[in-house]
């Protein structure tokens, strides 16, 4: 489509033409471009930045901020109750003799302090964006590092996770050589130096994130021409944005794959490795069974192992893959596909009592016994 041009051009000055194709690959925000984000690195804030209605309250929001807010509450309470049953369940020392409980004890307590900065994450992002009269340095701080705690405790979470497949993976490797006290010892000083490890793979995120003020502008034809000038009657708006140079957002691209990836791929190999190990070693001391039936019950036993990983990378990949895309789009058109895929990225955290305690006879039944003596104290 084309159509013919009027160009006004005042005063003594010689001016040139030239034609001029941007190649840059950076979105821009403010004016006709104030919906468009890099989706590389997309947060809450890109996401419902176009959604809130200033000055106003909860009650007279869309309907996504409403079922937003809804959604976000029932989250926090079924992972306050699954974060507390898990506790329950592992801070019986029966299940802690060995590191796998260690791993699960605190991953209980990390998927608390996930869903717990996620609520936070959450109503920081609504009343910052409705309320305008929140100090500028309020804002900044919460940039900076609401999000990079919120994936601290997510990535932290995540690895934890693994470590309790490994073991099992090391125990069934080990057999009756398998040193339970050593195993102790080195659970605790991984969960003691993961946040750290993990910390430094992010530290880039908290320098890359900025609080980017916009003021709305209007043209006016006057006597002289048009006239750019803002709009006085509006208040600033103040957005969270992240900025990558080219060698910044390859590095943030390979840390996402290593934080989602590298869990799923220790949690599934190390499975396979406890389901074939345990075969081999029932065939070797029984051979009335065919292989084909010690496979089928070794996998009625070990199945949970194996279904766990599978489902903590099913609900994690939505987040991986809006991550990734590199194009520029516009948030607004996609809201709902985009705030259900972060939404769902932080099930695995809430489910952590559905997926480890649940499927396994004996953390179910110490459980029990755990809320039953819970019950006779009160």
């Amino acid at each position: 489509m084309s159509s013919n041009i009027i160009l006004h051009l005042l005063g003594p000055t010689n001016i040139t033409f030239e034609r001029f194709s941007d190649v840059s690959t950076y979105c821009h925000i403010g004016g006709p471009c104030n919906t468009q984000v890099k989706s590389i690195g997309l947060i809450l804030d890109d996401i419902l930045r176009n959604e809130t209605n200033r000055n106003r309250s909860i009650t007279d929001q869309s309907l996504i901020i409403k079922l937003s807010a809804g959604l976000a509450i029932i989250m926090l309470v079924a992972g306050i109750t699954s974060s507390v049953c898990s506790l329950l369940t592992f801070r019986n020392v029966s299940l802690r003799r060995v590191g796998c409980g260690w791993y699960l004890l605190a991953s209980s307590i990390t998927s608390l302090l996930t869903v717990s900065m996620f609520t936070i994450k959450f109503w920081f992002v609504i009343l910052t964006q409705i309320n305008t009269n929140v100090h500028l340095s309020i804002l900044k701080g919460g940039c900076k590092l609401i999000e990079t705690l919120l994936k601290l405790f997510l990535y932290w979470d995540a690895w934890l996770n693994a470590c309790v497949a490994i073991e099992r993976a090391v125990n069934v490797y080990k057999g009756v050589s398998f040193n339970k006290e050593k195993s102790i010892r080195y659970a605790q000083w991984i969960i003691f130096i993961l946040p750290f490890s993990i910390m430094a793979t992010i530290i880039h995120e908290p320098l890359h994130r900025q609080v980017f003020t916009y003021r709305a502008t209007e043209e006016k034809w006057t006597d002289k021409g048009f006239e750019l000038s803002e709009k006085t009657e509006a208040d600033p708006t103040y957005w969270c944005t992240t900025s990558y140079s080219q060698s910044v957002q390859n590095y943030n691209t390979i840390i996402l794959f290593i934080h989602l990836l590298g869990p799923f791929i220790a949690n599934f190999v190390s499975a396979l490795f406890v389901i074939i190990a345990s075969v081999r070693r029932r065939v070797r001391a029984q051979n009335i069974q065919t292989y084909k039936e010690h496979i089928h019950e070794q996998w009625k036993e070990h199945k949970q192992i194996v279904i766990s990983p599978i489902i903590l990378l099913l609900l994690s990949t939505p987040r991986l893959v809006i991550s990734l895309l590199s194009a520029c789009l516009k948030v607004s058109d996609y809201v709902w596909l985009y705030l259900s895929a972060y939404f769902i990225s932080f099930l695995p955290s809430i489910l952590i009592f559905v997926v480890f305690v649940i499927p396994s006879t004996l953390y179910r039944n110490t459980f029990k016994e755990s809320f039953l003596k819970l019950c006779k104290r009160q």
